[in-house]
């Protein structure tokens, strides 16, 4: 089995995000783009990830450990080009054997199938591949130069081009496929005798072919290459991405009311026959299952939801909620840290925090769990089959029994048995005429 590992480049300034964040940790589908492609080569089996960093965005490396805890950094101080930083990574390649990917953290939609193709040319004999697309506008990417067999003869930068070699449509990505022992034949060859006084890895490619080997070319869409430098970029990316994953959710048997309007994660995980209406937006770790309905205008974040259920419109799952089969979520209800049995219900204006709700439960309209004292978080049970009434405060902690019934506006402090009623709320008073005798004695002020 062929061995893969990873060298991504990371140690750009990137000055024109305007941005304390460094530009790779920039968010394309809630996901920092160093992350997608780690995730990537994750997917591939590298077996080693180096990620190349500058000495000013040490935050880049801590984030690579964090994705990959056995991810190798290495820093590239001062960057003198591509080569450069690839030669700041071999020492974490030593003792490798197999394919090397070099890739771009800034680069982030590049998809497992062409990745897969550039180490398929590799297994198959070629000494290196190099990913080539075709721009609207070829401008100042660099040049794929074929041979007569149609394969790459050599890559030339677009300052150190012809005319002739500027004609050519087909342009280098940078993102390349290349065999270990190649890599460490022939990148102390390179120079930097060039117009940027650089080290350029695009040079590999007339070294390996020069000497006899075979570089191939894998061409991919514009879409997948599309690179990252300011954050007009990243939205055109976060487009990109969104309409791709709209499109596999739907081939896999997802209803999408109004595609444009869902936005998802890049691990949002949903089940065939679940309908998505108008304007939801799943953030982080959504795990959706089979024959859910979700409404217009709902937020998910690190949520499960089981299938048969219906969520919304205008829900909020927050983090750590489970929603159980056929259970129901309601408009303007929010879920915390909770546990939504199978078949319960919370259907309008509700708070549900730290709390577990049996199976069969009804919650009524402006419940709320008073789960936090300014100081800690407490938890509120409700059991099987229990019924609160609207407008109920539930003071956590504290249980309400299986089958047992709140009245509505009341405020339960302590705990209620199974299949009692509890009444938490003022007894009603009654004065007759005092209200016509309120409105005169103001209507006399008045006059």
């Amino acid at each position: 089995m062929t061995q893969i590992a990873s060298v991504i480049l990371a140690a750009g300034h990137g000055t024109r995000m305007r941005s304390a964040l460094p530009k790779v940790l920039h968010e394309v589908g809630r996901r920092p783009m160093l992350h997608h492609v780690m995730a990537s080569a994750a997917q591939l089996g590298a077996r080693r990830q180096v990620v190349v960093i500058g000495s000013q965005a040490p935050q880049v490396g801590e984030a690579a450990r964090h994705f990959d805890g056995d991810a190798h950094v290495a820093v590239q101080d001062p960057p003198q080009g591509t080569a450069d930083a690839v030669t700041a990574a071999m020492p974490s390649l030593e003792g490798f054997d197999g394919v090397v990917l070099v890739l771009y953290a800034d680069t982030p939609l590049v998809t497992e199938q062409t990745l897969r193709a550039m180490i398929g040319a590799i297994t198959a004999g070629a000494t290196l591949a190099v990913l080539g697309f075709e721009p609207d506008e070829p401008g100042a990417y660099g040049r794929l130069i074929k041979n007569v067999d149609g394969g790459l003869d050599r890559i030339v930068e677009a300052k150190e081009a012809s005319a002739a070699e500027l004609a050519v449509r087909l342009c280098n990505s940078g993102v390349m496929a290349v065999s270990s022992d190649a890599l460490r034949r022939y990148l102390p060859q390179i120079d930097n005798r060039n117009a940027k006084g650089e080290y350029y890895l695009t040079d590999l490619a007339g070294l390996v072919t020069s000497n006899g080997g075979r570089a191939d070319i894998v061409t991919g869409s514009a879409d997948e290459v599309y690179g990252v430098n300011d954050r007009v970029e990243l939205a055109v990316a976060e487009n990109i991405f969104q309409t791709r994953v709209r499109g596999d959710a739907m081939r896999e048997g997802v209803t999408l009311l109004d595609p444009s309007t869902v936005y998802f994660a890049a691990d949002t995980k949903i089940g065939a026959d679940t309908v998505v209406a108008q304007n939801v937006v799943f953030g982080p770790g959504v795990v959706i299952d089979a024959n859910v309905r979700i409404e217009a205008f709902s937020h998910l974040e690190d949520c499960h939801v089981a299938s048969g259920a219906t969520i919304g419109p205008y829900a909020r799952l927050r983090p750590g909620s489970d929603v159980g089969k056929g259970a129901r979520v309601g408009n303007f209800v929010e879920m915390k840290k909770a546990t939504l049995g199978a078949g319960a219900k919370v259907n309008h204006l509700s708070y549900i925090g730290d709390a577990t709700v049996g199976a069969g439960a009804n919650i009524g309209a402006g419940t709320i769990t008073c789960n936090y004292d300014g100081y800690g978080k407490y938890k509120t049970t409700i059991g099987e089959n229990a019924f609160i009434g609207s407008n109920s405060a539930l003071v956590a902690p504290v249980k309400i029994g299986r089958g047992a019934i709140v009245g509505s506006g009341s405020v339960v402090t302590e705990d209620v048995a199974d299949d009692a009623l509890a009444l938490g709320r003022g007894r009603q008073v009654e004065k007759p005429g005092w209200a016509q005798s309120f409105r005169q004695r103001h209507q006399t002020k008045d006059e």
